[in-house]
C-alpha cells in the first residue's frame, strides 16, 4: 500500500442566535471540490500552532469573528472518505459562539444560516454543524454556558427567547429564571427598561455572574414540555 502525507486542518461552527433562529457562520466555496457548496471557517494547522490557536487566528484573519465568547473542541473527524477523492485531511472541530447583540463584519461570500434550514454543504461539514448544535443544547442544561449567547446585560423574557431559539423548543420565562437564579448565575443589575408600546413595568435587567465556562448541575437536562426524561436524568425546565 502506498502512503501518502496526511494533512490535518481546524474547522469551526461558529453559532449566533440572530433573528430569533440559531445560524451557523459558512462561506461559499468558489473551487473545487464542492464549488458553491457552503463551508465552516478554517484551513490548515500551521507548524507551530496547537489547534485552537490555530482556528481563532483563521477565524480573526478569514471572517473577522473576534467577539467569539467562547471556543471549546468538539471532536476529530478521521474518515479517509471525507473529502471525497482528494489528499486525506483530518480535520479538528471546534464550536465557537457569538452573543445575540454582536454584529461582526463578514466578507461577501460568508453569511449566517440557520442551522435547521442549511444549504447544500462542503464535504462533512453538515456533521460538524449537527454536533455543534448537540453540544451546544447539551451544554445549556447543565452549564452556564448561555452567558455565551447574551449580552452583557438582558432581560428575562430576552434571555428566555435565546433559550428556545438554541434548544429548538419552549421554555419558561420563570423556570428559566428560577434555575438559573438557584444555582447563582444570574443577578440583577438594579437597572430596569420601559415597558413596550403595550404597556405594563419596566422590566428589570439582569447578567450573568460568570462569564467563563462552569459546570452546575451535571445531570439536568432541558427537556420540552411532556418529554420524559432518560434514566438517571433530572429534567429541568419541564
Amino acid at each position: 500500500m502506498t502512503s501518502h502525507p496526511i494533512g490535518h486542518e481546524v474547522l469551526a461552527a461558529v453559532l449566533q442566535i440572530r433573528g430569533e433562529r440559531l445560524r451557523v457562520l459558512v462561506w461559499e466555496r468558489a473551487m473545487e471540490p464542492d464549488a458553491g457548496r457552503w463551508a465552516l471557517p478554517g484551513g490548515r494547522l500551521g507548524d507551530d500552532e496547537d489547534v485552537e490557536t490555530s482556528v481563532r487566528r483563521q477565524l480573526a484573519e478569514k471572517v473577522d469573528v473576534r467577539e467569539v465568547t467562547h471556543v471549546e473542541q468538539l471532536s476529530v473527524f478521521s474518515d479517509p472518505r471525507r473529502m471525497g477523492e482528494g489528499p486525506r485531511l483530518i480535520a479538528t472541530a471546534f464550536l465557537g459562539l457569538v452573543p445575540s447583540d454582536a454584529d461582526p463584519a463578514l466578507p461577501d461570500d460568508t453569511a449566517w444560516h440557520a442551522v435547521d434550514d442549511l444549504p447544500a454543504t462542503a464535504f462533512d461539514h453538515d456533521l460538524i454543524i449537527d454536533d455543534a448544535r448537540d453540544r451546544l443544547r447539551a451544554k445549556l442544561s447543565y452549564t452556564n454556558l448561555g452567558f455565551a449567547l447574551a449580552p452583557g446585560e438582558f432581560t428575562i423574557s430576552a434571555l428566555r427567547e435565546l433559550y428556545v431559539a438554541a434548544l429548538g423548543h419552549p421554555v419558561s420565562a420563570t423556570n428559566l429564571q428560577r434555575v438559573l437564579t438557584r444555582r447563582d448565575l444570574l443577578e440583577p443589575t438594579g437597572e430596569t427598561v420601559p415597558p413596550g408600546r403595550a404597556g405594563g413595568r419596566p422590566a428589570a435587567l439582569f447578567r450573568f455572574t460568570d462569564r467563563s465556562l462552569l459546570v452546575t448541575d451535571a445531570f439536568a437536562v432541558l427537556r420540552p414540555p411532556g418529554r420524559p426524561s432518560g434514566t438517571g436524568a433530572r429534567p429541568v425546565l419541564p
